[in-house]
C-alpha cells in the first residue's frame, strides 16, 4: 500500500550531494512530491526534507541505501502524528475593484500576509499545512491566480529531541 512519507535527511554540505540523493530516488522509480534543503544550526551540514508516495517496504530499501551514501550522516521518517511540517506558499491574484475586498477578506481567514499591492492585484503570502494551502488557493481561483509559488515540506519531530544530536563523532571522522 503507497502513502505519504516525509524523511528528514542530514547530510554534509558538499556539491553533488542533493544529486546523489535525488538521484537515487529516481533510480528506484520513486517520484519526489517534495524537496527542500537548507542548512542546520551544525556548520557544513545541510538538512533535506523530501516528500514521498510510496510503499513502506521499497522505501525502508531506498533508505538503507541511502545511508550508505558517504555525505549522508542521518535519515530519520518524520510521522504525521509526532511532527510539526509546514510550506510557503506566495500567490498573485487577480484583485481590482470589489474584488479586492474579497480576496483580503479570503487572506485574513487563512492568515496570509499581503507582501505586494498594486492596482490590480495582491499577492499573498501564507504558511501551513497542504490541506491549508490548498484550500485557499481553491476560494482564490474565481478571482484568478496569475502566479503560484509553493515552497516544499519542511519538517521537524516534536518535543525536545533533535535529529542533530549525537553526530558529533561522525562529523569529526568524515572531515
Amino acid at each position: 500500500m503507497r502513502s505519504i512519507h516525509t524523511l528528514a535527511v542530514l547530510v554534509e554540505d558538499k556539491p553533488g550531494v542533493l544529486a546523489r540523493v535525488a538521484g537515487l530516488f529516481s533510480r528506484r522509480g520513486f517520484n519526489i512530491t517534495s524537496l527542500s534543503v537548507g542548512p542546520t544550526e551544525l556548520e557544513g551540514i545541510s538538512r533535506m526534507t523530501i516528500v514521498v508516495d510510496a510503499a513502506a517496504s521499497p522505501l525502508e530499501q531506498v533508505t538503507k541505501q541511502l545511508n550508505k551514501l558517504i555525505h549522508v550522516l542521518k535519515i530519520v521518517e518524520l510521522p504525521p502524528e509526532g511532527s510539526a511540517t509546514r510550506e510557503l506558499q506566495l500567490v498573485k491574484v487577480g484583485a481590482a475593484g470589489e474584488q479586492r475586498a474579497q480576496v483580503l477578506q479570503i487572506a485574513d481567514v487563512f492568515r496570509a500576509r499581503v507582501i505586494d499591492l498594486d492596482l490590480d492585484a495582491v499577492t499573498l503570502e501564507v504558511t501551513g499545512s497542504p490541506e491549508k494551502l490548498e484550500a485557499m488557493v481553491r476560494l482564490l481561483v474565481p478571482y484568478g491566480i496569475r502566479e503560484l509559488v509553493r515552497s516544499g515540506t519542511l519538517g521537524i519531530g516534536r518535543g525536545s529531541k533533535s535529529i542533530t544530536e549525537g553526530r558529533a563523532l561522525r562529523l569529526e571522522r568524515s572531515a
